[in-house]
């Protein structure tokens, strides 16, 4: 099993990541001993993971979900991927 998360920091900008222990890999991270983004923006909060069979799955959404944009992200967030449906096409077309 593995996961893919993202965290919310005390500053507002969200940490994509993904581990085969997310209790453990949020604990470091919520204590100063994860990633150096997030230790110098603490305290943080886990505010969306999913889980899968396999560690390339997780892997690759971690990817994709950091190539997305810091608003992409939030509504992904908040409406799952019916949410960003269309993102890229629909912004290219407002430029």
């Amino acid at each position: 099993m593995a996961h893919v998360y993202i965290l919310e920091c005390a500053d507002g900008t969200l940490y994509v990541g993904s581990t085969v222990d997310l209790d453990r890999r949020f604990a470091q991270h919520a204590s100063g001993f994860g990633a150096q983004y997030t230790r110098r923006r603490l305290p943080v909060k886990l505010v969306w993971s999913a889980s899968y069979e396999r560690v390339e799955d997780a892997f690759r959404w971690e990817k994709r979900l950091q190539g997305w944009s810091h608003a992409k992200r939030l509504a992904f967030i908040d409406g799952g991927l019916d949410a960003v449906r269309g993102w890229s096409r629909a912004h290219r077309r407002s430029q």
